[in-house]
């Protein structure tokens, strides 16, 4: 059976988009399919799949596969994409979306400019400290600038959760990070029972941060919207930034815009852009 699809971007964060209330799309074999069509060889080639479905909670319902065929909670830079798509479509013509994720419905604002989507704000909600949720194996109730000895390295982590587990390391030397030895270490790392996302984080000033993601599932990806955020909120919980000041996060892919209130809500402000449209075998 062919199907449409767009595939689209924030920051270089890339998924394949199928329409499957417009286009009325059923895929059954969505796990081995997301492993198939994000091959950057012998597929289409992105960090994974999404699909736009109906809701009954909000005006619209999304499910996101990684590159392994694994279903993520949540992902703020598709948020994004999703907005751009429905509206410009013209499937919906507000500037106010809500997006039903398994981490909860999302609330989007758009900035548009001659009838296109140039910037979106998403409301991510709050994070979540309790390692019991996040989850973490520990006694602690939070972990916060805690030791993690991994590949015979000592490591300051802070772990949260922004609707999935992440894990940020601040570092100065990001760009010369081995990524690819150290990232699948600490994803699958014994006390991360459901495998976990890292951000290595370099602080260069109060409202600037330079960031690189292993995302699980996926590998190092030029952007994370929930890692941007959970990169953010480790900043302040440390006192290396501040609350209620926007913060741009500098990824591989492009700059996201956090912010982080006292009351424990995280917006995120960035961009969306289409990359093409096709047909695929499915």
């Amino acid at each position: 059976m062919k199907v449409n699809f767009t595939k689209m971007h924030g920051c270089g964060n890339d998924y394949i988009y199928f329409d499957c209330i417009n286009d009325n799309i059923r895929i059954d074999n969505i796990n081995e399919l997301a492993i198939k069509l994000t091959d950057r060889h012998f597929g289409i080639g992105s960090d994974g799949i999404v699909l736009i479905l109906s809701s009954n909670k909000a005006d619209y319902k999304m499910r996101m596969f990684n590159s392994d065929g694994s279903e993520g909670n949540m992902c703020g830079n598709a948020l994004r994409c999703i907005a751009k798509y429905i509206y410009e479509k013209k499937h919906i013509l507000n500037d106010m979306i809500s997006i039903e994720t398994l981490s909860g419905i999302k609330y989007l604002k758009l900035k548009i400019k001659d009838n296109k989507v140039i910037d979106v704000e998403v409301n991510m909600g709050k994070a979540i400290l309790d390692t019991s949720l996040i989850p973490v194996i520990t006694d602690k109730p939070k972990f916060i600038n805690e030791l993690l000895y991994i590949d015979k390295k000592y490591f300051n982590v802070t772990c949260l959760s922004i609707g999935n587990p992440h894990c940020v390391i601040f570092m100065d030397n990001v760009n010369e990070l081995k990524i690819d030895e150290i990232g699948p270490k600490i994803e699958k790392y014994k006390l991360f029972p459901n495998r976990i996302n890292t951000e290595f984080v370099k602080v260069c000033s109060k409202n600037r941060l330079i960031m690189r993601v292993w995302e699980r599932g996926s590998g190092e990806t030029l952007a994370c919207g929930t890692g941007a955020c959970a990169s953010v909120v480790a900043s302040v919980l440390n006192g290396l930034c501040e609350y209620e000041k926007e913060i741009t996060v500098v990824l591989k892919g492009g700059k996201l815009k956090i912010k982080y209130s006292k009351d424990g809500t995280i917006t995120m402000r960035g961009p969306a852009e289409f990359v093409f449209s096709g047909e695929v075998e499915i």
